[in-house]
Order: structure tokens, then C-alpha cells, then sequence
């Protein structure tokens, strides 16, 4: 099973990669206290702690998508801002994208893994070569508003030093990396007091020259089920 997902690249040269697996990382901040006391907090509404940090779920490719529209079952759903790993053609041929992982929270309390397995993870536009740009990976920013209404709010706003580094990542996954993988970063804290069940989202991942990855969709809660 795959698809063909296109980017653009910083030149503005089209790619097209074929992507056949997803991994999802978690718990994957760099300040090891804060992702503790966020493991605490997410404890205390029932959310299960993980047996390892950071942590890792594979999940089905069919979830990676660009969709303009994500259809929910019920309002307790939300994105979290993040990028994304892209493998190319070899071990060498790595893209990196912003990302978006939209996730069931009223099913995260059974389990975290089958929360991830509901709602898809997107995708950015653009992508850059991860080669060109890993030495000023940490001056990169992400950021994530919500929509509620016709109303715009900024929920997520920090720079790529708060998360683990790609290169973490290939040097802890190895042959996991295989061609055709997305694996997504985990993400950065949400500002307090913002409402994450909205209307719709938008994420950016900028490079310190300005050039943006960019996601955006609405949120549509189907018909309640016939239970």
C-alpha cells in the first residue's frame, strides 16, 4: 500500500515522493522535565502514561493526507503542530515539512496509540532538503492558530530547539527509516486558556529566510451515530 505525495522545494522545484509508511513520535520534547509534568498533566485526565519516552507509533499510511476538510465524530478533537521526516529514495534523501496531527482526545484516554489510528496526519506544501538545512534547524518556527467561528487565535508558538532533532531520530530508528516513511516529530506546548476543539486549523513550520511549509483545513463533526 502507498500514494504520491507532492512538495515543493525551496527553489520552487516540484517532488514527488511515494510514501508507504507512518510513524508517529510522542513525549519527544527536548527539556525532559517539561515533558515529564506534561506526562503528569495528561495523567491526571486519565490519559495512560507511556512505558517509554519518547515514544513511537506506527500507524496506517492511509492517515497521511492533505485533506481541506478532516471529518470528526464528535467535538473533542484537535491538531497538534509538528514536522515531519520524509524518506526519499535512500537514508540520504530526506525532506523535512510541517505537520499536523489531528487526534481523537475523548479516545486518547483508552489508549494513546488508538487515538492516533483515527484522524489523519497532514502534511505541508513545501519542503526542504534536510541536508541543506540541519545546521539552523533550531531557528526554525512553529507555529499553530486555531479557528473558532470566524475568529482567529494563535494556540502554539515555539522553534524547532524545544523538539528532538531529525538526526535523533534516524540514528534511534536505523532500518525503520526505510524509503517511503513519514515520521512526525511530536509536538510543542499549547498556550494555556486557548480553545483546541475548533472550527478549523492552520499550521506553519518558516525557515529563518522566511519561506513557510503551510497546512490548513476545517474541522466537520459528522451525524451522531444511530446507537
Amino acid at each position: 500500500m502507498s500514494q504520491t505525495l507532492r512538495f515543493t522545494l525551496p527553489d520552487g522545484t516540484p517532488r514527488e515522493i511515494e510514501v508507504r509508511y507512518a510513524l508517529n513520535a510522542g513525549y519527544a520534547g527536548r527539556d525532559t522535565a517539561q515533558v515529564q509534568h506534561h506526562v503528569d498533566e495528561l495523567a491526571e485526565l486519565g490519559v495512560p502514561a507511556p512505558r517509554r519516552i519518547p515514544t513511537l507509533y506506527p500507524l496506517s499510511i492511509s492517515l497521511v493526507s492533505r485533506p481541506e476538510v478532516v471529518q470528526v465524530a464528535h467535538n473533542r478533537t484537535s491538531g497538534e503542530a509538528e514536522w515531519a521526516l520524509v524518506v526519499g529514495d535512500g537514508p540520504d534523501d530526506l525532506l523535512l515539512t510541517a505537520a499536523c496531527d489531528h487526534t481523537d482526545r475523548a479516545l486518547e484516554v483508552h489508549g494513546v496509540a488508538w487515538s492516533k489510528q483515527t484522524a489523519p496526519d497532514l502534511l505541508g506544501d513545501v519542503a526542504w532538503p534536510l541536508a541543506s538545512i540541519e545546521h539552523e534547524l533550531d531557528q526554525f518556527t512553529l507555529k499553530a492558530w486555531v479557528r473558532h467561528g470566524g475568529e482567529e487565535q494563535l494556540i502554539q508558538d515555539g522553534t524547532l530547539a524545544q523538539l528532538l532533532p531529525p538526526a535523533y531520530w534516524v540514528k534511534e530508528l536505523g532500518n525503520l527509516l526505510r524509503p517511503g516513511t513519514v515520521l512526525l516529530s511530536g509536538t510543542i506546548p499549547m498556550i494555556a486558556g486557548v480553545d483546541q476543539f475548533a472550527d478549523a486549523w492552520r499550521v506553519e513550520l518558516t525557515d529563518p529566510r522566511g519561506l513557510t511549509s503551510r497546512i490548513e483545513y476545517a474541522v466537520e463533526q459528522l451525524a451522531a451515530a444511530w446507537d
